[in-house]
């Protein structure tokens, strides 16, 4: 039998953007005719998503695939890495798009045509976060602890207030009893509550009751 792969705080990232996309194509298929006041919650939350998934992304990019190719991975393997960033930020750009002519419009067959961008976009999206999962995460993991990731995971904490509280408000929004429980032995509760409640509060005003 083949042993669970292990969790990490990439997976759990990786959770958040595969439940967005889920419950954003879920809700565009059920929105009613008309109803721009929920096309238009839809659009805000899918652009915090966007938001989200490019800031994950810029941090690999400036900080975790450096950091992979001084101590020798396959540069060709980080080459696919940075090519799918380019193709997903392309596939959310197109969605983009389709969220604000839905938002403007409310019509379902506006929603049918989101709805349908949503879906290739959460393909293009899926390939890459499976392929770092599977080929990627193996060879950084045999460094996590090393004194080279310790500098990495210092730059990738080191964000404003605001853009934590924002990440870990929409993180653990809906997240599975498996990804909180992982996130509670990486983080400490207090410190996820206070900076989710206290600077991500805009997350819980304009995106958390889309999901309600």
């Amino acid at each position: 039998m083949t042993a669970a792969p292990e969790m990490t705080m990439n997976r759990v990232i990786h959770g958040a953007v595969r439940r967005d996309l889920d419950r954003l194509s879920t809700a565009l298929g059920q929105l009613r005719d008309g109803d721009t006041a929920r096309a238009q919650a839809l659009e805000r939350a899918y652009a915090n998503l966007r938001t989200e998934l490019t800031h994950h992304h810029e941090g690999e990019d400036t900080h975790i695939f450096p950091m992979l190719q001084r101590i020798g991975v396959d540069q060709g393997l980080l080459d696919a890495m940075e090519s799918e960033h380019h193709a997903m930020a392309d596939a959310l750009t197109k969605t983009a798009g389709a969220m604000s002519t839905v938002a403007r419009t409310g019509s379902s067959g506006d929603a049918a045509v989101a709805q349908a961008s949503v879906v290739r976009t959460r393909e293009v999206v899926e390939r890459h976060l499976r392929h770092e999962e599977e080929e990627l995460e193996p060879q950084l993991n045999a460094h996590l602890g090393s004194p080279e990731w310790k500098a990495v995971e210092k730059e990738l904490r080191s964000q404003p207030l605001g853009v934590a509280g924002r990440f870990f408000a929409w993180l653990t929004d809906g997240m599975s009893d498996e990804h909180r429980a992982f996130l509670k032995k990486t983080v400490p509760t207090p410190v996820v509550t206070v900076l989710a409640r206290t600077f991500g509060r805009r997350y819980y005003k304009d995106v958390a009751p889309t999901w309600r």
